[in-house]
């Protein structure tokens, strides 16, 4: 059965990788894998190192980012939960459209977001979703979070407003297993 890791951190993601991108792309092939996402927090420094790397090791490469979306105004820097609170998205580029709008979130997200982290929200995703897929991410997401403190119904809700936007068959949830963190137990 083939496997496909599509959520994936290196040292790009400050404070929160330490892989560097050789040592990924080398256990992969180690594995038997064939395709691999690069999902760093907020930015796509390594996507080029990891396109040519991977090309060059035979395996599929799948650029994306972990995103960081909030339920506000992504332009709002006022101190308050609103503006604080972030919820990591995954947006991985299925073709050349979506790599484009990914760099322009990622842009925006910066230029425009940026409070703390790098921040969008759902209205910037609707009009930048085209040629991208999503996921619910870890239980830092938005759809997860509601999992674990608000309830299945308002976790439902959310979902298929993001399935909305993404369009059908664009948009997935993530299951993960981690040992030492219940509430992504909970959260699958």
């Amino acid at each position: 059965m083939k496997f496909t890791h599509l959520h994936v951190h290196t040292h790009y993601s400050l404070l929160d990788g330490l892989a560097k991108i050789d040592d990924i792309l080398d256990r992969a092939k180690e594995l038997g894998m064939d395709s691999l996402a690069l999902t760093d927090h907020g930015v796509l420094y390594g996507a080029i190192e990891f396109f040519i790397k991977a090309k060059e090791r035979g395996i599929k490469p799948i650029i994306g980012c972990e995103m960081y979306v909030t339920a506000g105004d992504y332009k709002s820097k006022n101190n308050t939960q609103e503006d604080r609170t972030r919820y990591h998205l995954i947006l991985l580029a299925k073709n050349q459209i979506g790599y484009k709008n990914l760099m322009r979130l990622i842009s925006i997200a910066h230029l425009d977001g940026f409070y703390y982290k790098p921040r969008i929200n759902r209205e910037l995703l609707r009009k930048y979703a085209s040629g991208l897929i999503g996921l619910s991410a870890c239980v830092e997401g938005e759809i997860p979070s509601a999992a674990v403190n608000s309830g299945l119904d308002k976790a439902e809700k959310l979902a298929l407003e993001y399935r909305d936007i993404f369009g059908e068959g664009n948009f997935y949830l993530e299951i993960q297993h981690h040992p030492k963190f219940s509430k992504q137990k909970l959260a699958n």
